[in-house]
């Protein structure tokens, strides 16, 4: 059977917009199911609290429960690789953090966080504390630096091992100040017992785990790692007050598989920036000490790219190797 030519041209234009609207249709839909949202440090710390703070505002606003899974082991790599090996259907998602990007460069990876990862959506930025054991006399960063630099190699800086955001803010700190510390790894639960015990004198600590010890007068805060000052801490100036440039932070967004439909993307984003924009969730990053960061899929995807070189930078020239 001979079919006219411009019979043939409407079918095929038919055929072609198919998948398009199929596609259109599948995204207005979503989610039709529960979404698996992974994060990689297991339940209880900062990244599982993020994950649950926001799965729950995205369960409420997409109608379909947004299930954390945590899948802890290798610095996150195994939650990374297996939401990047995913399906890219939108119903697997990662929550990215500071340490991916950290990671890139730190391990050897079947797996490009640039490339295999689709940006959704940052979430939140959440400082570090530069804090001293009060066995250390320095009451400011200047004197800090001053006190290092007459005593070289004789403080211990303490880390939650090699390569983690403590340890990679503390090399940044030491080029920057022009100090020689010395690096003292221990396992994440080991390195509080360390400090209150001195065994180390200085830490670049998560603000949420850090806090107590600093309101009880166990350590000293110095200062913050981020750009701006904390509202939990607004009497602690910034880092980079005492040497401009400097900024360190842990920050927790959503990723998808490379491949993930533009309208699932754009749909997840809008929603995320809905929820930070709300004040009741506002309030739950303010208690993390968190402040909300929002933004297109781009301004996503630069973060963790800008984030990526900074680290690799600081990585490479500190020379540091996993033991």
């Amino acid at each position: 059977m001979k079919i006219p030519r411009r019979q043939f041209l409407q079918l095929s234009m038919a055929a072609s917009t198919l998948p398009i609207s199929s596609r259109f249709a599948s995204a207005q839909s979503y989610p039709t199911r529960p979404v698996h949202l992974v994060e990689g440090f297991g339940a209880g710390g900062a990244p599982d609290v993020v994950a649950r703070l926001i799965g729950q505002s995205l369960s409420e606003r997409l109608g379909n429960s947004f299930v954390i899974e945590n899948r802890s082991g290798a610095t996150g790599n195994i939650a990374t690789e297996a939401v990047v090996r995913a399906p890219p259907d939108g119903y697997t998602l990662l929550l990215v953090s500071a340490g991916n990007a950290i990671n890139a460069t730190m391990f050897k990876l079947s797996f490009d966080i640039l490339r295999d990862l689709a940006p959704v959506a940052g979430i939140v930025r959440v400082p570090l504390v530069m804090e001293v054991h009060p066995s250390i006399a320095a009451r400011s960063v200047a004197e800090f630096i001053a006190y290092a630099k007459a005593n070289p190699g004789k403080v211990n800086m303490a880390s939650a091992g090699v390569g983690s955001l403590p340890h990679v803010a503390g090399e940044m700190f030491k080029a920057m100040a022009g100090v020689d510390l010395f690096h003292v790894p221990y396992r994440g639960a080991q390195v509080f017992p360390a400090l209150l015990a001195g065994e180390a004198q200085l830490y670049f600590g998560p603000l949420l785990s850090s806090i107590g010890y600093v309101r009880a007068g166990s350590f000293r805060a110095l200062a913050v790692t981020t750009a701006a000052r904390s509202p939990i801490l607004p009497d602690i100036p910034t880092l980079g007050e005492t040497l401009p440039g400097y900024e360190a932070s842990a920050w927790y967004g959503i990723g998808g598989p490379k491949r993930t439909p533009e309208a699932v993307i754009e749909k997840l984003n809008k929603e995320v920036n809905d929820s930070i924009a709300d004040p009741k969730f506002q309030a739950r990053l303010a208690n993390l000490g968190g402040t909300p960061l929002g933004g297109s899929p781009e301004d996503f995807g630069k973060l963790i790219s800008d984030e990526v070189k900074k680290w690799g930078r600081v990585i490479l020239a500190a020379n540091m190797k996993l033991q």
